[in-house]
């Protein structure tokens, strides 16, 4: 028998010297998923097993070599839900969470309001409004087929009416009627994966994340479709790098139909996501 204590400690320096940018939270999520308890009550274990430290130290080692810790736990969770996740569908980050929170924020005090999530991926920012706004009608779409699959599994059994399509056609019977658009596009210029963290580059799908020409290709192409899709008032927001702070709402501010174009921070002062409202 182990002590957790010391497993997480020698854990914790095998992935820093690897270059995880978490190496001691990752330890002990790690652990915490091998012998079965939530991440927080891993201080109550007293001991583990030969078989869990054999099973831990497979899952560091492949840690160390960049696997995502979401492929290795099967699981992560965003805003007050948790999501399936693994090869073949991008790992939804914490900063996206903010942008789910304003639609949420949006939508508050209307009786049924409608929702759309162009290129949901996961399933993670429609199945968090969807819990947090059970009123509202949800509907969202995925053009790869191995995302789409991960979001239907995620979705079961929340209400959300999950397409299988290319966001940019998506929805043709709801035009007009919506009251937020949200998003997620790809938005890594082709030129930019060199800079990609490794768990990004080597295990989120392409389709995710990168985006042809300067990056606001597809941010582009849902601007277009944003505005057949809301009613006059209605409002998008939409993620981007943190370098399109001025670019990715220009793209709005330029097309002469949206009032109110802003963009927001995320928790760590960067340029995150931007919103807009159709002009009436």
């Amino acid at each position: 028998m182990s002590h957790p204590r010391e497993l997480v400690t020698a854990a914790a320096r095998r992935l820093a010297d690897a270059g995880v940018a978490s190496p001691e939270h990752d330890a002990r999520a790690l652990l915490a998923h091998v012998v079965g308890v939530d991440h927080g009550r891993l201080p109550l274990v007293r001991n583990v097993s030969a078989g869990q430290v054999a099973a831990y130290d497979a899952l560091v080692a492949r840690r160390a070599a960049r696997e995502p810790l979401q492929h290795l736990t099967g699981i992560t969770h965003f805003r007050n839900v948790d999501l399936l996740v693994g090869p073949g569908v991008f790992v939804p980050r914490p900063e996206t969470e903010l942008l789910a929170g304003w639609a949420v924020e949006q939508v508050e005090g209307m009786d049924e309001p409608v929702i759309v999530d162009l290129g949901t991926g996961s399933g993670a920012m429609a199945k968090a409004i969807a819990h947090e706004v059970p009123t509202a009608r949800v509907h969202a779409v995925e053009l790869d087929e191995g995302a789409h699959a991960w979001a239907a599994r995620n979705l079961a059994g929340t209400g959300v009416e999950l397409r299988h399509g290319d966001l940019a056609d998506a929805f043709d019977d709801l035009a007009g009627t919506v009251d937020v658009v949200v998003s997620n596009p790809p938005y890594i210029p082709h030129e930019a994966w060199e800079s990609v963290e490794v768990e990004v580059r080597d295990h989120d799908p392409e389709l995710a994340l990168y985006a042809t020409g300067d990056g606001l290709d597809v941010i582009r192409v849902v601007e277009r479709r944003a505005a057949l899709l809301l009613r006059p008032g209605g409002s998008v927001g939409v993620e981007h790098a943190d370098v399109q702070g001025e670019s990715a709402p220009a793209v709005f501010g330029a097309a002469g139909r949206w009032d109110q174009v802003r963009d927001h921070e995320d928790l760590a002062g960067r340029a995150r996501f931007l919103t807009a409202r159709l002009a009436r």
